[in-house]
Parts: structure tokens; sequence; C-alpha cells
């Protein structure tokens, strides 16, 4: 968990804090094995999610598209 930690400019309980969060959530699964604690990502579980962001993004990309639509529009009226 140490080396996984390293790179980020938090303390290791921090860190932990966010591991937990993912792992409730079933995006990884932790083990330890004597002092050492491993971090395995569930492949499976992250795709899925990634699955859903996409959705997301595309449904709001439409819906600022269509508000800048209408924003457009109601500048050119009062253009006029």
């Amino acid at each position: 968990m140490g080396d996984l930690a390293a790179p980020f400019d938090m303390a290791l309980p921090s860190f932990m804090k966010h591991v937990h969060v993912l792992e409730a959530a079933g995006l990884i699964h932790t083990r330890k094995e004597g002092r050492v604690r491993y971090c395995e990502i569930d492949e499976a579980r992250l795709a899925a999610v990634g699955s859903w962001l996409e959705e997301q993004r595309a449904i709001w990309e439409s819906r600022t598209d269509r508000l800048e639509r209408f924003v457009v529009e109601k500048q050119k009226e009062q253009e006029r």
C-alpha cells in the first residue's frame, strides 16, 4: 500500500480512507499478507463505471449543446 500511496502528496491514513471507499464500492479488492497489504482492481466493475460515465458524458454534452444553441438564438433575437 505504501508503494501505491508514494506518488500522492497525502498521509498514508488519508490515502487508506480513499482505498476503503473504492473497496466499499467494489472497484478494488485488498488482501493482507503478513505486514503487506495488496490492492487489485476489479476490471469488470471499473469498465462498467467507465461505460456509465461515457453515457453520462454524452447526455450532458447533448444538453450543453442545446443550451448553447438556445443562448445563441436568444442573442440573435436581441440583436435584431
